[in-house]
């Protein structure tokens, strides 16, 4: 009876397609195999043998072996002819990943061939496929006759899915998983509107298979209306292809991309090729790599490489909107107490304010840093270098300026912590500096110069329990600094642009490179203050103020830190239990005047989510701002129902009163069908690129290979 048992499992989970163990082995009977390794339990109201030797369980038969659960009305093996029946309603689930429903099954000794009349398959607990009868051939292929698939939602009181396919024959190759339709209608709401004699689609269980993918159609103000079709080629479990041509009457565009994983590694290229109406004659179009590797040693290589045909072909094609095209290969290793990291980037600008051949267009660096613990000394040593150089093509006297440096830096640091919570922190250390300027005259060729530095930082972390459970952090901070420049006749060609914020309130340089350090004595002031509560609001503050003995003329007027007192500076965030999240930072001026100010915020909930953001910038003749700038964003999602969503975009110049860019968009997702339609439209005009509207339209059939929400939506039988 064993035995018998095992058999009736075993048909059945062949039925049931049970597709890991088929991903492991290409023989059809390893699914059997395992089954049978198992053991099996019958349930029902009566188990008996005839007297011919033939098996009879009826009454609530339910069986079980491994993940697999077949529940039939009765169930008769018959041992001379080898013949087993199943009456139903059948029903077989294979561990969430199909089932199979019938109202009867014969099936013959060699758990290879059967029919099943009134069956009915279904994937994932959503695709199904519905026949007149399945037949089960070589114990791979299950066939079902007048068959129709969906992955919409089917009432019972006859009312048509959404979509169907209806097919004369439905053939499911449980080998490759692939499922073949022959003599096909796509219909929607049961009106036909395309035919297929034969249309080849991936079973829900298969993650990569060669095809098509979603179609879009995208209508653009410049390019007219055009359809992008791409087709996907698996090249192998670990490298693909995708093909997206592009088709619309003033463009012809192929885009591509390829995917593979290495052992230690992966890369991505992705690029087109275009012609079209806008550039007539011309070749356009733009590619972009990327990839990293794991070597030996613990060392990491990463690339990222970005070029394009022109200026305006990322925006003309609704690809990202990148004014500088950024392009590096690394070498990186991260060790506990060593950081290394190698690179050389390529910069090139779609602006048209630059000339690339003005521009810092080569960029190699070098960064070496290693720390000691030693126990004479106590504390922290740390040893680095920095090597960097940046050159341009042009070889014209200053504007073809190129410039080297090398930096060798020791530092040491020790912190105490008193009894009575008060911290002190020093540090002290040393920078030698030597610059090799070439094509300006203005500069010498070489200079060396060394920067000895001294800090000693009090904090004095305080803690506050208030009566209704919160709880408040304050902490003063005060800081004295000291640092030499021996020579400050070097270019500065990299710290043009200054920031004073909290990640550097303590520096002893606040410049963001080491062509420029800050000379002199300084002392700090700072203050940072937390609240938390325990309904979870939680608020952040910092106020920080720097002054020196002598002030700088190398930071610009908008920096906060000219003059022998710097702006005040002001940063702060308040978070909510309920997804509010505020944040805000600015330097405020002796006249009480930002100069810089910026705000940002965000609301989530469970049905939607907005986000924005303030920048206020004030005039700065010195890092060519001739005017002030002022600008906002924002961006939201709202869940209208359980099946549209909207979302809307937008970004305002509040100084020149005029949009950027602002765009809408409107999403139905059900079950069996995702459509996205979407407008948005750029304001901005440059030499080479031209205000335009882009309108985007798709739509996606999910459930055969295409994932959907997060949480799905069935739609009602009434």
């Amino acid at each position: 009876m064993r035995r018998t048992l095992t058999a009736i499992i075993s048909c059945m989970a062949v039925l049931a397609l049970p597709h890991s163990a088929q991903a492991q082995s290409p023989r059809p009977d390893a699914a059997e195999a395992e089954q049978q390794d198992q053991p099996a339990l019958l349930v029902a109201d009566r188990v008996f043998l005839t007297g011919d030797k033939t098996l009879v369980a009826e009454g609530n038969v339910v069986v079980f072996q491994g993940d697999a659960r077949l529940e039939a009305r009765k169930i008769t093996y018959d041992r001379t002819s080898g013949r087993l029946s199943i009456e139903g309603p059948i029903r077989l689930d294979q561990g969430g990943a199909s089932t199979i429903l019938a109202d009867a099954a014969e099936l013959d000794d060699s758990l290879h061939n059967g029919l099943l009349t009134g069956a009915r398959m279904v994937f994932d607990q959503q695709v199904q496929i519905a026949g007149t009868q399945m037949r089960r051939v070589s114990g791979r292929y299950t066939r079902l006759y007048k068959a129709t698939a969906t992955s919409c939602h089917v009432c019972e009181n006859g009312k048509p899915p959404l979509w169907q396919i209806r097919a004369q024959k439905v053939t499911h190759d449980q080998l490759e998983r692939q499922i073949y339709f022959e003599n096909a209608q796509f219909r929607i709401l049961d009106v036909p509107v395309f035919y297929f004699p034969v249309i080849r689609l991936p079973d829900p269980t298969l993650d990569r298979a060669t095809g098509f993918l979603v179609p879009s159609l995208r209508t653009t103000s410049q390019l007219g209306t055009g359809l992008q079709v791409p087709y996907f080629f698996k090249l192998g479990d670990h490298k693909d292809l995708t093909l997206t041509p592009y088709f619309s009457p003033k463009t012809r565009t192929l885009g591509y991309r390829y995917r593979q994983a290495f052992r230690n590694g992966r890369i991505t290229i992705e690029g087109a090729q275009t012609r079209d109406d806008l550039q007539p004659g011309e070749d356009r179009g733009y590619l972009f790599a990327s990839g990293w590797f794991n070597l030996k040693n613990d060392f990491r290589f990463t690339f990222d490489l970005k070029t394009t045909s022109d200026d305006a072909y990322l925006v003309d094609y609704g690809l990202p909107d990148l004014d500088r095209l950024r392009s590096e290969i690394a070498l990186t290793r991260i060790k506990r107490d060593a950081a290394f990291k190698t690179s050389f980037i390529h910069y090139r600008s779609l602006r048209d304010s630059e000339n690339d051949e003005e521009i810092p267009s080569r960029v190699f660096d070098l960064n070496y840093e290693k720390r000691f613990f030693p126990n004479l000394l106590g504390g922290e040593v740390r040893l680095g270098f920095v090597s960097h150089a940046h050159e341009r093509t042009s070889d014209e006297d200053i504007v073809g300026r190129d410039v080297a440096r090398a930096t060798f830096d020791a530092e040491w640091l020790r912190s105490w912590t008193f009894a009575t919570g008060l911290r002190a922190e020093w540090q002290m250390g040393a920078s030698a500096d030597t610059f090799d300027t070439s094509d300006d005259s203005t500069f010498p060729d070489r200079v060396t110069r060394a920067t000895p530095r001294a800090a000693f930082t009090l904090r004095y972390p305080m803690l506050r329990r208030e009566g209704s459970g919160a709880t408040q952090y304050i902490e003063p901070i005060a800081q004295i600094g000291w640092t030499h420049v021996s020579d400050t006749d070097v270019l500065n060609d990299e710290s043009n642009y200054q920031e004073f914020d909290q990640g550097n309130l303590l520096s002893l340089s606040r410049f963001p490179a080491e062509d420029r350090r800050e000379d002199g004595t300084t002392a700090v002031v700072g203050l940072n203050w937390s609240r938390f509560a325990p309904n979870g609001l939680q608020a952040f503050a910092t106020i920080g103020q720097v002054f020196r003995d002598t002030a700088d003329p190398d930071f610009n007027l908008t920096s906060g830190l000219q003059g022998t007192s710097s702006d005040l500076l002001l940063a702060g965030q308040i978070k909510t239990n309920d997804g509010i999240a505020l944040t805000a930072r600015g330097i405020l001026n002796g006249d009480l005047d930002f100069s810089k100010a910026e705000l940002r915020g965000s609301w989530r909930t469970d049905r939607g989510s907005i986000a924005g953001s303030y920048v206020w910038l004030a005039e700065d003749p010195t890092v060519d701002r001739t005017d002030a700038f002022s600008e906002i964003w924002f961006g939201g999602r709202y869940a209208i129902n359980r099946n549209w969503t909207t979302t809307a975009s937008a970004r305002y110049d509040l100084e020149a009163s005029s949009a950027i860019n602002a765009g809408v968009g409107l999403t139905y997702r059900n079950e069996c069908v995702t459509v996205n339609m979407s407008v948005r439209r750029r304001y901005t005009t440059t030499s080479s690129i031209e205000p335009s509207t882009d309108f985007g339209f798709t739509v996606a059939l999910t459930g055969y290979a295409i994932e959907g929400a997060a949480k799905k939506y069935r739609r009602t039988c009434s």
